[in-house]
C-alpha cells in the first residue's frame, strides 16, 4: 500500500471520527426533492444513507414526486395546477400522485435492498419500513382557490415512527396523508419532512434539492472557493427571509429557507439545504467540517468556554504540531491536565479548534496569555480574537491591569490587537525565572484598559 494513500486517508478517518461518534443514535430527517430521483441520483443516495446508517444514524426519508406527478399528468392529457406553490389535486391528480408514490416507493424500497459488491452497500441490510404514520386534513378554499384533495399534516404517529427507528429501520414516508374517515391527501414533501423533524425533536433536518444553499449577502463572509453561507445562524435566517421576496416555489431560495426556519424554531436545532447535483453531498455535509451547503442553526455551534478535563486530549491533538515546529513550548499531558482549569476553549461538534491559557501572578496584578492555538482548518475566521476577547473577560475578572505573552513567530498578530513590545525584564519574577534565555522569546504586554477592535472584516 503506498505512503501516499496512507498519508492521505489516515488523517481523513481520524478527521470524521468524532463525528462518527457524536452521530451515533441520533436522528435524521431526510427530505429528498423528487428532481434528485429524476436525475438518476437514487442509487448513490441510498448508498449513503445505508452507510450513515451503519454508523448507527436513525434515517427517516420522506420522498418529494412533483416531477413524477406532472409527468403523469401529461401523460394522460392534463395540464398540472398550482396556486400558492401548492397542487391543486383533482381526481386526475390525486390518482397520478399514488401511482407516482407506488413507483417511487418500489424503485427507493429496490435501491436499499442492493447489496452490490464493491461499492459502500456490500454486506449491508436495510430494512425499508413505511406505513400510514400521517394523518392529514385539507388545506380547503384559501384565496377563492379550492385546492380538493391537497392537504397538510394534521398529526405524525411518532411512537410508530420511533419504534421502526428502534428496531433498526429506515422509515420511508410517501407525502400522502389520510384523514380519520380513510381520505387521501396529496401533501407537500417539504411539509411533511418539517412536520416528521419537528415531531421527533430530530437532530437534523436535511432537504436534499435543487439549488447549492443559501449564497452569500451582504450580512455574510464567505470564501472565495464556496460562494454558500455553510452556517446561518437562527436570527440571521429570519432576517434573511424577511428580505427575500415570498415565494412559495420550489428551487426557490425563501421556499426551503422558510422550512428550515420553521424546524429551527420548533426546536430542530440544525436544518440543512444541501444539492443533489454534487455526489456524496450528504455525506460531505455531516462528516466534513464547514460541510457542502447551508446549515441553518438555532445556536452557534462553535462553544466558547472554560475548559474541562475531558478537553485535555483535544488540547493535546491541537497544540502538537505547533509544539513539533517550535512556535509552540512543549507542554506535556500531565502538565495540561494540572493546569486545565486556566485553559479556554472552542469547540465544534466535539472538536477542539481554538485554545488558550491564563496564568495570573496576583503580586503583579498581570497574567500570562499561553498556548493560544488556532487549528489551521479555521484560521482566518476569527477564532483567535474570540478566545484572545475571553482570555481578556477572565483577567478584568480576576482584577488584572495587564495581560503578556511571549512569542517567537507571531508578535505583529499581537501588536496588531493593542499588545506593546517591552523588555524581558517587564516580566514579574517569578516568570522571570522560567524566562528561556536561549529562545529569545519576544514579549508583548497589553493593558486591561486598551480595547482592540478588528476593522478587517
Amino acid at each position: 500500500m503506498s505512503s501516499v494513500f496512507n498519508f492521505t486517508f489516515v488523517p481523513w478517518f481520524r478527521s470524521v471520527a468524532p463525528y462518527i461518534h457524536k452521530f451515533r443514535n441520533q436522528t435524521f430527517v431526510l427530505g429528498v426533492c423528487g428532481e434528485a430521483v429524476a436525475a438518476g441520483k437514487l442509487p448513490n443516495l441510498a448508498q449513503d444513507l445505508a452507510l450513515i446508517q451503519s454508523m448507527g444514524v436513525k434515517v427517516v426519508l420522506v420522498h418529494g414526486f412533483r416531477p413524477q406527478v406532472n409527468e403523469q399528468l401529461r401523460a394522460k392529457g392534463h395540464t398540472p395546477r398550482f396556486a400558492q406553490g401548492i397542487r391543486i389535486t383533482d381526481e386526475v391528480s390525486l390518482d397520478c400522485a399514488q401511482e407516482a408514490a407506488g413507483q417511487l416507493r418500489y424503485e427507493i424500497e429496490a435501491a436499499f435492498s442492493q447489496g452490490l459488491p464493491n461499492t459502500p452497500m456490500a454486506g449491508a441490510t436495510v430494512r425499508v419500513i413505511s406505513g400510514n404514520f400521517l394523518t392529514a386534513r385539507p388545506v380547503g378554499i384559501v384565496d377563492g382557490v379550492d385546492f380538493q384533495r391537497s392537504g397538510v399534516v394534521r398529526k405524525i404517529d411518532t411512537a410508530g415512527i420511533v419504534q421502526s427507528l428502534e428496531m433498526g429501520a429506515l422509515v420511508l414516508l410517501s407525502p400522502f396523508g389520510f384523514s380519520p374517515t380513510g381520505e387521501a391527501f396529496n401533501l407537500n414533501m417539504e411539509d411533511v419532512a418539517t412536520s416528521v423533524a419537528v415531531a421527533l425533536q430530530a437532530d437534523k433536518l436535511i432537504f436534499v434539492t435543487e439549488i447549492a444553499g443559501i449564497t452569500a449577502h451582504s450580512s455574510q463572509v464567505v470564501s472565495e472557493s464556496n460562494p454558500i453561507v455553510t452556517e446561518l445562524p437562527l436570527a440571521d435566517a429570519e432576517r434573511l427571509l424577511a428580505a427575500l421576496p415570498c415565494c412559495n416555489t420550489p428551487g426557490n431560495t425563501a421556499f426551503y429557507l422558510q422550512h428550515c426556519v420553521k424546524a429551527c424554531k420548533n426546536g430542530v436545532e440544525r436544518s440543512h439545504i444541501i444539492p443533489f447535483a454534487v455526489d456524496g453531498s450528504i455525506l460531505l455535509e455531516v462528516y466534513v467540517h464547514d460541510g457542502i451547503g447551508t446549515m441553518v442553526v438555532d445556536e452557534k455551534l462553535e462553544s466558547l468556554r472554560e475548559a474541562t478535563v475531558d478537553d485535555v486530549g483535544g488540547i493535546l491533538k491541537l497544540i502538537e504540531p505547533f509544539e513539533k515546529d517550535g512556535t509552540l513550548v512543549k507542554r506535556g499531558r500531565t502538565e495540561i491536565e494540572r493546569d486545565v482549569n486556566y485553559y479556554t476553549v472552542i469547540e465544534h461538534d466535539g472538536v477542539i479548534f481554538a485554545c488558550a491559557a491564563l496564568y495570573i501572578y496576583p503580586e503583579s496584578r498581570t497574567g500570562e496569555m499561553a498556548a493560544l492555538t488556532v487549528s489551521p482548518q479555521v484560521q482566518g475566521q476569527g477564532d483567535g480574537e474570540r478566545v484572545l476577547k475571553r482570555i481578556e473577560q477572565r483577567a478584568k475578572a480576576a482584577g488584572l491591569d495587564s495581560i503578556f505573552v511571549l512569542t517567537t513567530r507571531t508578535a505583529h498578530w499581537f501588536l496588531k490587537r493593542g499588545f506593546v513590545l517591552v523588555d524581558p525584564d517587564w516580566l514579574p519574577d517569578a516568570r522571570k525565572r522560567k524566562y528561556n534565555w536561549d529562545r529569545k522569546s519576544q514579549v508583548l504586554v497589553k493593558p486591561m484598559g486598551l480595547a482592540y477592535h478588528d476593522h478587517a472584516g
